[in-house]
């Protein structure tokens, strides 16, 4: 099921909502990452520069086939290898990827869905024990050029409020990711 208010802007505008380095750093993808699962890749915003950082493969999925031809062709003109990418509903199919096989999965401007615990479930399904999910979100604190509508963006406390603390530890408490986003760390227990 596709998200809801998730239509794309033009991709060099797109880009120019995030400090990308800042916010891999701040949410832990580097190095000691092996295995990745980004949910919803759209342009490769953060793919690209994710698999460069990770020790392992780069599992990216999106629901829409024309994001994943655009970040196809990305990955062949960077002679990126260490990414496989899927035209998937996740919620619908799962990821299929094996119960406990992934180290990291990146929730990012994608948990204004109707039913946002539907990711997490999947996402703790794939996490290794003390696999991280990295989130992130338009703020709703400030005025931003784009994201979903104010009134279906979840705050910070309401991203608390979804974590089930019996599944994940917070790691970072709910920062601000300079210019219009916040993140938070979890991790699976």
């Amino acid at each position: 099921m596709k998200v809801r208010d998730s239509g794309m802007p033009d991709e060099m505008v797109w880009d120019t909502f995030f400090d990308i380095d800042l916010i891999l750093s701040e949410l832990h993808i580097n190095t000691q990452v092996n295995d990745l699962v980004e949910i919803g890749s759209g342009y490769g915003t953060f793919t690209i520069p994710a698999a460069k950082q990770i020790k392992g493969n780069l599992y990216a999925f999106d629901i829409e086939s024309d994001m994943i031809d655009i970040v196809k062709q990305k990955l062949a003109d960077a002679h990126i290898v260490n990414v496989i990418v899927a035209n998937r509903d996740i919620l619908a199919q799962t990821t299929g990827l094996a119960d406990n096989s992934v180290d990291y999965v990146m929730l990012f401007n994608i948990l204004h869905h109707d039913a946002p615990i539907d990711f997490f479930t999947e996402a703790y399904r794939i996490l290794k024990p003390k696999g991280e999910i990295g989130i992130i979100h338009w703020r709703s604190d400030i005025s931003t050029p784009r994201g979903p509508d104010v009134s279906i963006r979840p705050t910070p406390e309401q991203m608390l409020k979804l974590i089930d603390r019996r599944k994940f530890d917070i790691d970072k408490e709910p920062f601000i990711l300079e210019p219009y986003h916040y993140g938070i760390l979890i991790s699976k227990r």
